[in-house]
């Protein structure tokens, strides 16, 4: 069994044949159920949009000559009629945009006047055709060595394809894969003094409205991308558009490995033990009505675990999916999300109004937009799969996902409150004076400006006490052994030969937070902790309560 790791090229993953989940009924559903000029798929990064391209472009491509041996035995095959009719009979355009990107305007112009180039190093046979127009080849010929002039770069798909009808007397199949990264990009590195996006926009616009608008040499067109960017944007007057977002049931179940599909790779895999755990690591996407698999993650890790079986899984989506939107999201200070990141991180829902029309230009204009934007790229997915209408519970899908909240958001709000010590100072100051009143006080407060996750454990609030300390500079013990068992926290300044002790406890209601941090004073007797603490000159002890996000703090009187 090889697993294609990294391979977008479908020729070359059936040539060597490397495993692959077979999604070829989808170029049958295209043209057999929709009758769409243009068809836009939106979804996340590693979800097997670029595959797809690529098994179209196989399928349709007249250059090819004969694609029978790659698709031989898949389930397009059964379909014969349609495949003597469809297969190998249309001359394709393949152009993609990902990598035309770059910090500036000029920059990212230059990258795509290569991506350019190298479409028409691909297609330079088309310069041998007798019956091309003079004027078409120089044009190409100035793409080719990336001389084109602005209008010329915005004619370039439609005069390619013309050349293309010119030579083939048949219209064009256009594929154009990650549309939106241009603007993406553009709009991250936007400034009203650069013009970056509005640039990118007019370059884009131009290319879109000559390719798809009116252009009697398209056969049909394919786009992705990870947005649907507002059709007045980009795909302004473009006749017989349809576009299929995470949100929509239309070929839900080719982006993606099903249930059934990911069962049938682990039992090919002898990975059958495993399953649950890859459930619950990469499943959770709600595509329409239909839940998939990140097909990027459990690719590389059955291929990881066909090395060692014994491998633990991780996280494979962070490194290759910028977090930047989770970052843009926490760092501003004009709404507060913390209250419903909390709920996601503690595995529940928020409900939001989704639209999967947006401009990448008002992206950050408000709160609403940058829900939908994490709804869209992955980072949430729909709560309930039969949810209909704009107004939606959304969730984190998995645990990978979970992880990178965690890593993004819980960091962000957490070097926050690092960077002002003054609250941890006078609660300190608090704990040290024995001013159990103003220790209570300001605990409530640190918690209420962090992220609380894992559901309010003990163990977070016991990780939460030890953090605040540690970051002071204090010597803290975790769990040490004192006595006649192990004290949660352990503070000592040897220097001043005192030391303190914190027993924490997590109430069930609020109404019994005072019998619980009693219960924890109470403990440190018991257990008779301070016996660890021979020769210091003093020791104050606190039982601590947390319900939530408040704190009671009781001193221990001797």
């Amino acid at each position: 069994m090889k697993i294609p790791v990294g391979k977008e090229s479908f020729d070359e993953i059936r040539r060597d044949k490397s495993y692959y989940v077979d999604k070829t009924e989808l170029i049958y559903d295209l043209l057999n159920s929709t009758d769409n000029k243009v068809t836009l798929f939106t979804r996340p990064r590693r979800f097997g949009k670029t595959l797809m391209m690529s098994m179209l472009d196989s399928f349709f491509s007249i250059r090819k000559a004969d694609s029978h041996d790659v698709f031989e035995g898949l389930n397009i095959m059964k379909h014969e009629a349609f495949c003597t009719e469809w297969m190998n009979q249309y001359p394709v355009l393949f152009m993609t945009f990902k990598g035309v990107e770059a910090l500036s305007f000029d920059e990212a112009y230059k990258t795509l006047q290569v991506k350019l180039s190298e479409l028409c190093i691909v297609h330079r046979d088309l310069l041998n055709d007798p019956n091309t127009a003079e004027v078409d080849k120089s044009t190409f010929q100035r793409l080719m060595e990336k001389q084109a002039d602005l209008a010329e770069i915005k004619d370039s798909l439609k005069m390619i394809m013309r050349m293309m009808y010119t030579m083939y007397e048949k219209p064009v199949v256009l594929l154009i894969d990650e549309y939106d990264v241009p603007l993406a990009k553009a709009s991250e590195q936007n400034t009203e003094g650069n013009q970056y996006y509005a640039k990118m926009l007019d370059v884009i616009r131009g290319i879109f409205d000559a390719a798809l608008k009116g252009n009697e040499f398209l056969k049909f067109a394919v786009v992705t991308g990870c947005l649907r960017i507002a059709k007045e944007s980009i795909f302004t007057g473009t006749n017989n558009f349809k576009s299929y977002t995470v949100l929509d049931d239309g070929f839900s179940g080719y982006f993606g490995f099903t249930q059934d599909e990911v069962d049938r790779m682990l039992e090919v895999a002898k990975q059958e033990e495993r399953a649950e755990e890859i459930r619950s690591w990469y499943d959770g996407y709600i595509f329409g009505s239909t839940s998939v698999y990140c097909p990027w993650d459990v690719t590389n890790c059955v291929a990881d675990l066909l090395t060692d079986k014994k491998a633990r899984l991780k996280n494979y989506w962070k490194n290759t999916s910028h977090n930047g939107i989770l970052l843009t999201f926490v760092k501003r200070t004009d709404f507060d999300v913390s209250d419903k990141f909390e709920a996601l991180l503690n595995g529940g829902t928020i409900v939001q109004t989704i639209s999967d029309e947006l401009t990448y230009d008002t992206l950050h204009e408000s709160e609403e937009n940058l829900w939908n934007v994490l709804l869209m790229t992955g980072y949430l997915t729909k709560a309930d799969p039969e949810a209909e209408g704009d107004t939606v519970g959304l969730r984190i899908p998995n645990m990978e996902i979970a992880n990178i909240f965690e890593e993004t958001v819980v960091k962000r709000f957490s070097d926050a409150l690092a960077l002002d010590r003054s609250k941890q100072k006078e609660l300190m100051k608090a704990l040290w004076d024995g001013d159990e009143d103003t220790a209570s006080r300001m605990m409530t407060d640190i918690l209420f400006e962090t992220i609380s996750y894992h559901d309010y454990h003990e163990n977070y609030y016991h990780a939460f006490m030890t953090g605040i300390i540690s970051g002071l500079g204090y010597a803290v013990k975790s769990n040490q052994e004192n006595g006649l068992g192990r004290s949660d926290i352990d503070v000592r300044e040897k220097n001043r030969k005192r030391g303190m002790l914190l027993e924490t406890k997590k109430s069930e209601k609020e109404e019994d937070m005072e019998k619980d941090a009693l219960e924890g004073r109470q403990q440190i007797i018991a257990k008779e902790y301070l016996r660890g603490f021979y020769g210091f000159d003093s020791v104050i002890c606190y039982g601590i309560s947390f319900f939530r996000k408040k704190a009671l703090v009781k001193k221990l009187e001797f």
